[in-house]
């Protein structure tokens, strides 16, 4: 998988799962580092075809409104350690990758792996 972790979630996370094999950038090394906005990050990650992993409801907002970011995972396990998190990846990092055969939204929670449902694009008129 191709990802793009945003500054909410630790850049240990992007090395944890560059080292299980993914391509993996961290916001701290975008040019504009942490302080990127989120409209660039979402850019960024469509452009290169990445899956923006946050804990931020705005990128879901986004994906469910504008359709950017294209691709999310949505770390919705509330506070948890460090070590926890990394653990928790771990555990579910397959079911994750195979979620994203399916779906282009995905959340994480500290109990389970909710696959939202792609919704169909809308219906274009003849001629359009």
């Amino acid at each position: 998988m191709k990802l793009l972790v945003d500054a909410q979630l630790p850049a240990r996370l992007a090395r944890h799962l560059a080292a299980a094999g993914h391509d993996v950038v961290h916001t701290v090394d975008l040019p504009g580092g942490n302080r990127t906005p989120d409209e660039e990050i979402a850019r960024r990650a469509d452009a290169e075809d990445r899956i923006v992993v946050s804990k931020d409801r705005d990128f879901r907002d986004g994906h469910l409104l504008r359709g950017s970011p294209v691709r999310l995972l949505i770390v919705a396990t509330g506070n948890i350690t460090n070590d926890g998190l990394l653990d928790l990846l771990t555990t579910h990092l397959d079911a994750i990758v195979d979620a994203f055969g399916q779906s282009s939204f995905v959340e994480l929670g500290p109990d389970n792996l909710v696959i939202h449902r792609d919704r169909p694009s809308p219906a274009r008129p003849p001629g359009e």
